[in-house]
């Protein structure tokens, strides 16, 4: 029997009003918490080592599975922090699903 795979959610962030994000950045880890996710990566430094690497914020953010990362972002509770972030900053997020453990 093998583990459900966890669900990642990855966002790439390029802020555009600091002072207003920071709004989200103190809203966003108590919803994670919520359904289950932590922190993998938050804002850490960045190398390029092929491409281009992004200018913004890198975030990686891991759930117990894709389900539930996704049941994160459609949430009730997400969709108001959601908002401020979408307001602050332009932003490319994606779920993806880990391998089987």
């Amino acid at each position: 029997m093998t583990d459900t795979p966890k669900g990642y959610v990855v966002a790439e962030v390029d802020v555009h009003d600091a002072e207003g994000f920071a709004a989200y950045r103190a809203a966003v880890p108590a919803v994670i918490a919520q359904f289950g996710g932590r922190y993998v990566a938050r804002g850490g430094a960045i190398t390029g080592v092929e491409g281009d690497a992004p200018t913004g914020r890198i975030v990686i953010v891991e759930f117990p599975s894709k389900a539930q990362a996704e049941a994160f972002l459609n949430s009730a509770e997400y969709a108001p922090v959601a908002a401020i972030r979408q307001r602050t900053s332009s932003s490319r997020l994606f779920v993806v699903e880990g391998v089987e453990g």
